[in-house]
């Protein structure tokens, strides 16, 4: 089981969006497909999905938050597994870019000889790199994540939050500004990688004023086994209170989790209408999930 899922939150597109996604990305497929009524939002409907063996969740939550590239995902082409890398490369970035919007042009730059970044029609924003073959390997898909605004040269110190909360932990490689860049100071993060519960993610401190930072609209997940897991993260995380709603919670960098019993999504996925309809009106009342509590309604 994936520990860290990423979260899609839609208006209304949901389906359209995750069904573009796995006719773009190769071994890719819809795992599960369910819809919440009586929520605030009125009828939400919820799919999992996997794409290049990367796990992903997706909503129509409504027009409340709208996907930025603060979370952006980067997409490694590594020519040492892939002899056509680039040309695959090529070959999602036309698809991925049409009808979208191109942030970085793809071509060759310092740091890789292909390499662009581009937003999709729905929002969702993506980094297309072409790898050293030479590095130390990487997942196909990396969560990555822009520090902006009043979060600008807070990556390193984000970064050692997270290693110090997640117990499998380590972090990856470190790249510092050399001088100063736009809001970024010198020494701060120019890139890094990080592992968390064998999910990698990146990070970086904005060297161009954004008009965004996090929002709920792209959130991280984390599959819990127990209750003790759950109260875990939640004190860890949690430095928003009046972002604590179902499960979701904000920590003191903006970034939004929803902490959440894996037990959960097989409920709501392979439950009866009824059986859900209790899950549903149950979670709705809580802040922190409490898992006791869900498998009663469930039992009915």
């Amino acid at each position: 089981m994936q520990k860290i899922v990423p979260n899609f939150w839609f208006d209304t597109e949901v389906k359209d969006a995750v069904d573009f996604y796995c006719q773009v990305f190769p071994d890719s497929k819809i795992t599960s497909d369910y819809t919440l009524h009586d929520t605030p939002g009125g009828d939400t409907r919820c799919l999992s999905f996997t794409l290049s063996g990367q796990d992903f969740i997706a909503i129509n939550g409504g027009p409340d938050f709208k996907i930025n590239p603060s979370i952006s995902f980067i997409l490694n082409f590594d020519p040492s597994r892939d002899e056509q890398a680039g040309a695959h490369l090529q070959e999602m970035w036309d698809k991925l870019a049409e009808g979208g919007s191109v942030f970085m042009p793809l071509k060759e730059y310092p740091f890789s000889k292909q390499y662009g970044w581009v937003q999709d029609k729905f929002g969702v924003s993506w980094q297309l790199m072409l790898t050293n073959p030479e590095g130390e390997p990487r997942p196909f898909i990396i969560p990555s994540l822009l520090f902006t605004g009043e979060n600008t040269n807070k990556t390193e110190e984000a970064v050692q939050f997270y290693l110090s909360v997640f117990k499998n932990a380590r972090q990856g490689t470190l790249a510092r500004y050399t001088e100063d860049t736009g809001p970024a100071k010198k020494g701060s993060v120019l890139f890094t990688d990080f592992m968390l519960e064998g999910q990698w993610l990146s990070a970086m401190d904005a060297g161009v004023d954004q008009p965004y930072t996090f929002n709920e609209a792209t959130s991280l997940l984390i599959n819990c086994d127990t209750q003790e897991e759950i109260d875990y993260y939640w004190e860890k995380l949690s430095a928003v209170p009046e972002s604590e709603v179902c499960g979701w919670l904000k920590d003191k960098y903006g970034i939004s989790w929803q902490v959440s019993p894996a037990a959960l999504n097989d409920m709501l996925a392979d439950g009866t209408p009824e059986q859900v309809a209790r899950v549903t009106q149950a979670f709705l009342t809580m802040k922190k999930i409490d898992l006791a509590t869900l498998e009663v309604a469930f039992r009915g």
